[in-house]
């Protein structure tokens, strides 16, 4: 037989051939890859996929995203009102078609379309004026449809884009907004009154023409057990249940979140880490103390709880009331920059444990203190002379954390924090300097609650990013913290140790409190969105209270396991917290991180020669035949000595050399304010005339005279309290302090301005 070729069939049957083949591949094409070009609104579940709000599609519609699955009530309920041989035909119905045909004829007038629900999917999709051209198109498209489709998407799709009467779209929403729950939980009444809305959305609505929507679901559901779908009792309870009197508003859980993902990932539906039953709770507790902290004029509150096992937020405020915006309440501030306060002063205490800086409890300066002009004080407004690193730490002491700021380095310090995440710091180190550490950058309540959380999944072998045995010593030190109760939680069963710590930023504008424990971290952040100061605003009376609050709804859990192997064991000064010196009597064996080995010697145990009567010092050579005893002496600087010991009445000053037999070696005296090439603004007085300067200097002999000069010329002299109050003019000045036993002691300060005060 011979091969036909193309050139051999007739130029009719050519043209023939062409149009087919060109139809065939005109209706293979003739589907839109995307069929709804449509907006959609944005929806954020939690973890569970419980909704936790929406925000409407940007043409105003409540349009949830389009779903996957069709719940099987739902499903069967709008089949049988619609299309009940859907399962058994290619997306067109020529019975339902033809009968449509012949009611219209004999009506007269269109009063059925004969569509199936494929049919009314291309419908929706086109938004086309109804005509019979167009009801042809329709029919074409929806074979078409049902080739790319399975009944189950094609179901879908219907389902997300349906009409349900004023600006709801799609089954979710529909059964957000008439019934208050998830299309998952529809009972069969429900279902049935969905199923029968989108067929005339606009006469069927909850506030007109009830009755006729009644009448339809109704009969849906008469339908379904005449099918033996439903049974006979399920029949009844779902024909006694009453519609729904108007649409109901969506939840407004965790809506600083929602608010979030909508600017995000607008048009999406997110599934959150967060757990709407916390989220719920927590949400309850932070407007029980927005009541309370009102009457103070603090209007604002956030707070965020993070699962330390899987770094995951379970509970986000951003803001109490969401809905009142008159008061910066939709401000989010978990993700708003806030000044720190002291809430960063533990990570400075881990680098500088870490780096073998200091050891737990070495002693830290607590004086005065003057760099250029930057003169930090303590919350109490006073000084202990020095304070062990630890119980600084716990007590947020300020001065301290200064000194070990100043010790370990601004700039060093600065790219911890931004390597770790824990703050953004968009300007250089030398922008914050040494005010770094007392809230002089800004920070997230989420990025430091995640910094915490870091900490505690170190201690859990899960992260590996920071040492565990600093991150051990940071939180023992942070567990004695002093709770707002002011009661000591270890006496009390049930209460869990928890590693927490407060802080209050400059002008009380910002309260924080951070704790952990092995399975939460619990951020909380009190104040006013505007930054306005109140002077109740203090971390340990607000934040830490609500936080404290928020732990007691959380399960609690056992204390983290110490770490194990790796550590190093020193012999410490039990006075210094220093490394055991030569001179160093009371000790002890202690733990700690391998560099703390590379720490500083103890280096305020000293020998001395006393009499028998130790009653004074002296040279053994000058003692002849007279007995003398040695003696170990604990001495500190005499700056810090002054202070130390009003707080520490058994600190026992050097004794004073026995006349002719010795003389100090090092100075007895030295300045507490200003130290050595300080600058100093200085306003000037209400009269007018230039600002005045007060100097103070401690001395170790309490009994000695000090004798002062300013740029070489004797001013005064003082005995007991040595501090004078002087005048300077602006310039470069001397000051020089010599005492009844010829020891002097100098320093240069100088005067940058004087300047006016507003009063």
């Amino acid at each position: 037989m011979n091969k036909v070729s193309f050139k051999n069939i007739s130029k009719r049957r050519r043209i023939i051939l062409s149009v087919i083949i060109l139809l065939f591949i005109s209706y293979i094409f003739c589907l839109p890859r995307q069929l709804f070009q449509v907006p959609y609104a944005t929806v954020v579940t939690d973890r569970h996929g419980e909704l936790l709000g929406a925000r409407l599609a940007d043409d105003e519609q409540w349009r949830f995203p389009a779903c996957d699955t069709v719940p099987k009530k739902f499903s069967i309920c709008l089949t049988s009102f619609e299309d009940q041989h859907f399962y058994h035909h290619w997306g067109v119905n020529p019975i339902s078609i033809g009968r449509a045909l012949m009611q219209n004829i004999q009506a007269k007038k269109v009063i059925s379309g004969g569509s199936t629900i494929t049919m009314q999917v291309i419908r929706l999709s086109r938004n086309k004026p109804r005509t019979i051209g167009e009801k042809g198109i329709e029919m074409i498209l929806s074979t078409r449809l049902e080739f790319r489709y399975s009944k189950e998407k094609i179901l879908a799709l219907y389902a997300s884009h349906a009409p349900f009467g004023g600006n709801v779209v799609g089954l979710d929403a529909a059964a957000w907004r008439y019934f208050g729950h998830s299309s998952a939980q529809l009972s069969w009444a429900e279902a049935a009154t969905l199923a029968v809305l989108p067929n005339a959305p606009a006469m069927l609505h909850l506030s007109k023409n009830r009755k006729s929507l009644l009448l339809k679901r109704n009969r849906l559901l008469k339908k379904l057990l005449e099918n033996k779908q439903i049974d006979a009792l399920t029949c009844d309870l779902a024909l006694s249940e009453e519609l729904p009197r108007e649409p109901l508003p969506l939840p407004q859980i965790a809506p600083h979140l929602v608010s979030y993902f909508y600017q995000t990932h607008k048009g999406k539906q997110t599934v959150s880490t967060v757990d709407k039953s916390l989220q719920v709770r927590i949400e309850e507790i932070l407007e029980q103390w927005h009541q309370e902290f009102l009457q103070q004029d603090i209007r604002n509150l956030a707070a965020i709880v993070i699962d330390v096992p899987t770094n995951k937020v379970l509970a986000y405020c951003g803001n109490v009331r969401f809905n009142e915006s008159q008061s910066g309440n939709q401000v989010d501030v978990i993700r708003a920059e806030r000044s720190t306060g002291s809430i960063l002063k533990p990570f400075l205490y881990y680098a500088a444990l870490q780096e073998g800086e200091i050891l737990p409890r070495t002693l830290l300066p607590d004086i005065p203190l003057n760099v250029n002009g930057f003169s930090p004080q303590n919350f109490n407004m006073q000084y202990e002379g020095a304070v062990p690193a630890s119980e600084a730490v716990a007590r947020s002491l300020n001065v301290p954390l200064v000194n070990l700021l100043r010790q370990y380095s601004v700039p060093k310090f600065y790219h911890f924090l931004k390597q770790q995440h824990i703050a953004s710091l968009p300007r250089p180190a030398s922008h914050y300097g040494l005010s770094l550490i007392l809230g002089g950058a800004e920070a997230k309540l989420g990025d430091i609650a995640k910094g915490y959380s870091n900490m505690a999944r170190t201690l859990l072998n899960i992260e590996s990013g920071m040492d565990k045995k600093a991150v051990w010593q940071v939180f023992e030190a942070l567990t004695e913290v002093n709770r707002p109760e002011e009661i000591d939680w270890r006496t009390l069963p049930g209460m869990q140790k928890i590693a927490w710590k407060t802080g209050t930023s400059y002008g009380f504008r910002d309260a924080w409190a951070v704790g952990a424990t092995p399975k939460y971290v619990v951020g909380v952040w009190v104040g006013n969105s505007s930054g306005e100061g109140k002077p109740n605003l203090i971390g340990a009376r607000t934040a830490g209270p609500v936080m404290f609050d928020i732990f007691e709804r959380l399960p609690a859990s056992e204390w983290f396991e110490q770490p194990s192997g790796a550590w190093a064991e020193a012999i410490v000064c039990r006075q210094s917290g220093h490394l055991k010196g030569r001179f160093c009597e009371d000790t002890d064996t202690l733990l700690v991180c391998p560099n703390g080995l590379r720490t500083e010697v103890c280096p305020y145990h000293i020998p001395v020669n006393l009499t028998v009567d130790e009653r004074f010092r002296v040279y053994a050579t000058c003692l002849g035949s007279e007995a003398s005893v040695q003696r170990n002496w604990f001495v500190l600087p005499p700056a810090w000595a002054w202070y130390y010991r009003q707080h520490h009445p058994d600190y026992q000053a050097l004794p004073a050399f026995k006349s002719g037999c010795g003389e100090d070696s090092s100075n007895p005296m030295q300045f507490i304010y200003p130290q050595g090439n300080a600058q100093v603004h200085l306003p000037k007085q209400l009269d007018g005339s230039a600002g005045k300067i007060t100097v103070n200097l401690a001395h170790n002999n309490r009994r000695a005279t000090v004798f002062w000069h300013i740029d070489n010329e004797y001013l005064t002299s003082t005995t007991d309290i040595h501090t004078i109050t002087v005048q300077l003019a602006v310039g470069n000045h001397f000051i020089t302090a010599v005492d009844n036993e010829g020891n002097s002691i100098s320093c240069q300060l100088a005067v940058t301005n004087i300047f006016t005060t507003k009063p």
